[in-house]
């Protein structure tokens, strides 16, 4: 499998285990801070998917937008942490996940200028 068939499938494997963890936050943050990050996901996997297919030139432009919800998506999980909704082994999982696919599009990013 490509690197780039390999990212994708990273994020969509984050988002499925994020799914169920967004359904169990309070009610009150479910439908804020659970539609954003959510959103944010489903946004970076159209990204990465869009970038794919993209011809060259336009295929920087979508990894660099990939790498900005990347770090969006770190803060959200961090807040996520701050505020007692994950525990930190969780937020660990997250954060080791969103770091490895950041990677990913980093390695990606450096493969085109090649």
């Amino acid at each position: 499998m490509e690197q780039k068939d390999t990212i994708i499938q990273k994020v969509y494997d984050l988002l499925k285990t994020t799914i169920p963890f967004l359904n169990a936050l309070p009610r009150s943050q479910k439908f804020t801070l659970g539609d954003k990050i959510q959103t944010h996901l489903t946004d970076l996997l159209e990204l990465l998917i869009r970038a794919y297919y993209a011809p060259p030139p336009q295929k920087r432009e979508k990894l660099n937008q990939a790498n900005i919800t990347l770090e969006i998506l770190r803060h959200y999980f961090r807040l996520c942490f701050d505020l007692n909704y994950i525990s930190f082994k969780k937020y660990e999982s997250f954060a080791q996940q969103l770091n490895e696919i950041g990677r990913m599009v980093g390695g990606w990013l450096k493969s085109i200028d090649r």
